[in-house]
């Protein structure tokens, strides 16, 4: 890191570095002087909300992030995952931006993946209300990815 990175956190929020889960009991702010892996609260899915076929590919992607330990494994699911949506989607965007999301995966930019998944989520509700990506299709990711969870 070239420069330190400072983040203010408020009263009762949680924050994962390194995969360990911290919450402050008060307004802080936290200054980072060295390399670190880290996500906020705010930008933690849910299980649950792991909904379209996009929204799954973060949740694995924020687990090589908030689960050092199960990294490789996690790794693993990224990549299938990837091949599953780069044959699924037919959007040219979508598909360039898939390849560059597995680029940032592979040279460890896990973080900078996530802010690229969730910068498609517009196009890919976009796929889906208008059924560009079959109901079927969707399941059959679902059904891929939903054992892992």
């Amino acid at each position: 890191m070239k420069s330190t990175l400072r983040i203010s956190l408020k009263s009762g929020e949680r924050i994962f570095v390194n995969g360990a889960v911290l919450r402050v009991d008060r307004k802080v702010a936290i200054e980072f002087l060295n390399d670190v892996t880290f996500l906020l609260e705010n930008h933690v899915l849910q299980p649950e909300d792991a909904t379209t076929p996009l929204r799954q590919l973060y949740f694995i992607a924020q687990m090589i992030l908030i689960n050092p330990e199960g990294a490789d494994q996690s790794t693993s699911m990224f990549r299938k995952s990837i091949v599953m949506l780069v044959n699924c989607f037919r959007n040219d965007e979508v598909l360039a931006e898939l390849k560059r999301i597995d680029g940032l995966v592979t040279q460890g930019r896990a973080f900078e993946a996530l802010k690229a998944i969730r910068a498609l989520y517009p196009i890919e509700d976009q796929i889906l209300n208008a059924q560009e990506m079959t109901p079927a299709t969707v399941e059959q990711i679902r059904k891929e990815i939903a054992p892992w969870r």
